[in-house]
């Protein structure tokens, strides 16, 4: 047969072979399906998990046809309380991002109570070709904790706290000395841990600086808290976990056994190797005194906007790199700069001193800068840093507390968390600044794209988001875990961000809503490009959506093994994150094997 025949003939073939293909493709059920389960079938999961699988119903779907009523209004003014939002099975902590995705229910929830249950879950989701979804804190700027016409295992009423002296991982005895630790179920979210561990356990445990949220998810991203500089990554505290694979084998994983898949729950992202049911945490000596230094500079010109980024960059360099200091910076478009940082192992005069030279600075040019906010400095024990108590006799300004009837006292948030609570995301991107750009080499290229950015865009410089000028065993302990590796070498993460009002699914998203997000993504958009080439990656929990390459930029070198584990443990793709480890061989939404 000719050439030309042959071409003819496979032309003649393709729609016959893509049918083929199409009606061969792998496809998760939704239930519109014919083989969606049946009521019995979901009545035989609920008696298997005891009573704990719940139907899903948003508390804002009376707002569709009871607009003006008092539950709308109720489930609408709750919205910005991040404990309402976790405690409901249907809400996130974000209500979506711009152009990307939007808080949905599923249709079935497992309120898991026991492991167990976790398995009975995973063996229904499997056996019927279910998409599985996982929520603990909820707090993804991804939607990965969401997805329409799902099954949601979910975490948050598994979230007891136990203390111990001398912990060895299980197979570990004679390999691994003991020590201090904690052991964490998956639905409990540092706040809770926070008052367990330092509050009445005098430890400190590593965990996340928004103490709302949940600890399992973050571990898994690789988690950075307010004190990072010093006690270093979270995922590289992890002693041991528990995990329900894929075949719904319940797991006791560490550095003796299945070190494969403990290495990658360290950074390599919450929801693709299977649901962590409970974490085991080192914990370290407790500081005398955790404090912060807060306040707002103005300058009146360009020039001296400039002259000021550089002062404030060379600033950080020669007095705050260093395990001391942490939390962020940030530059606005009206060339003012915002600090909030918080440090440890000093005392209040000890901070204070270390801030005279920007004092001093200030003070003798007069009629280029001003002090929007005057500096101040605190300090407290660090026993009260999470005491609910203490905070609400002493700093009630720092805190809102939970102001629903009978809710726990310990149910507490930083005040500057609050406009996080069910915001929709209009944008968000950030990078890994490496340390070299405070040389002199580059730091007049660092100066100069900071003021760039910020003629569209905030840009903050979150300094306990890079590990370069930790301690050295911190960052040896980081290095082997699965997080991007630049991350050990960034004196901060960049981060510009924005959003607004909560807009879940059902609530009308009014017209100029809309455009004001639009407008504001693009200029988010333009800061990010005047940044561009100075960093290296992003930190996958806090990123663009769209993010390109994703892959290499979320785990760098690290992503080959990451796959290789996914491979090993999750071969059919049961555990789906969009631009997680393995997303690419499905769709967007995780419904079709590609």
């Amino acid at each position: 047969m000719g050439a030309l025949s042959s071409s003819l003939l496979f032309l003649i073939k393709l729609p016959l072979l893509a049918k083929t293909r199409i009606a061969t493709s792998f496809r998760r059920i939704r239930p519109v399906d014919a083989a969606w389960p049946s009521a019995e079938k979901w009545q035989t999961l609920n008696n298997a998990v005891m009573g704990n699988l719940l139907k899903v119903e948003s508390p804002l779907t009376v707002c569709s046809s009871q607009p003006q009523s008092q539950l709308c209004n109720n489930a609408i003014k709750e919205l910005n309380n991040p404990y309402y939002l976790g405690d409901d099975p249907a809400l996130t902590q974000t209500s979506g991002s711009l152009g990307a995705w939007e808080s949905s229910p599923s249709v079935y929830a497992v309120a898991a109570r026991t492991s167990n249950d976790i398995a009975t879950a995973i063996n229904f989701a499997r056996e019927n070709n279910l998409r599985l979804v996982i929520k603990g804190g909820g707090h993804s700027y991804q939607g990965t904790s969401n997805s329409i016409d799902s099954l949601l295992v979910w975490t948050r009423h598994m979230h007891k706290i136990e203390l111990h002296d001398d912990f060895v991982a299980a197979g570990c005895q004679g390999r691994q000395g003991g020590q201090p630790a904690a052991t964490i179920q998956a639905g409990a979210i540092w706040m809770q841990v926070y008052d367990a561990v330092c509050v009445k356990g005098g430890r400190y445990i590593q965990g996340g600086g928004c103490a709302t949220v949940g600890v399992a998810g973050l571990i898994q991203s690789g988690g950075f808290g307010s004190f990072s500089k010093n006690f270093g990554l979270a995922a590289a505290a992890l002693l041991e976990a528990e995990i329900v694979t894929a075949d719904g084998r319940i797991l006791q994983i560490n550095e003796c056994n299945h070190p494969d898949l403990f290495w990658a729950l360290k950074g390599g992202g919450g929801g693709s190797f299977g649901v962590v049911t409970r974490v085991t945490l080192r914990t370290h000596p407790l500081p005398e005194y955790f404090g912060a230094v807060l306040g707002r500079i103005k300058a009146h010109t360009d020039t001296d906007f400039r002259d000021l980024i550089a002062f404030i960059t060379g600033f950080y360099r020669d007095y705050l790199f260093n395990p001391h200091w942490g939390e962020q910076i940030r530059f606005y478009p009206d060339n003012s700069v915002g600090i909030t940082m918080l440090f440890q192992g000093l005392n209040k005069k000890q901070a204070s001193a270390i801030w005279k030279p920007l004092q001093q600075w200030i003070g003798n040019a007069p009629g280029k800068f001003s002090w929007i906010e005057p500096l101040k400095t605190a300090a407290v024990p660090a026993r009260h840093f999470w005491d609910a108590d203490f905070l609400t006799q002493y700093a009630p300004e720092l805190i809102i507390k939970d102001d629903r009837p009978g809710s726990p006292k310990g149910n507490i948030l930083w005040a500057g968390d609050k406009d996080q609570a069910g915001w929709f995301l209009h944008g968000f991107y950030s990078t890994w600044l490496p340390a070299g750009l405070l040389d002199t080499a580059g730091h007049s290229e660092l100066n100069e794209a900071l003021f760039k950015a910020s003629r569209h865009w905030s840009v903050a410089l979150h300094f306990n988001k890079g590990l370069a000028g930790a301690p050295k065993k911190e960052i040896d302990a980081a290095s082997s875990t699965a997080i991007h590796p630049a991350a050990t070498t960034a004196f901060a993460l960049a981060i510009i961000a924005g959003g607004g009002k909560p807009a879940f699914r059902g609530m009308p998203f009014e017209k100029n809503d809309k455009t004001n997000a639009r407008k504001n993504a693009a200029q988010m958009k333009q800061a990010h490009q005047a940044l561009s080439g100075l960093g290296n990656g992003s930190y996958l929990a806090e990123s663009n959506y769209f993010e390109e390459n994703w892959q290499s930029s979320f785990w760098g070198a690290n992503y080959a093994k990451l796959l290789a584990v996914k491979t090993k443990y999750d071969p059919d793709g049961l555990f789906f994150v969009r631009h997680g480890v393995g997303s690419e061989k499905w769709s967007s939404d995780g419904f079709v094997r590609l």
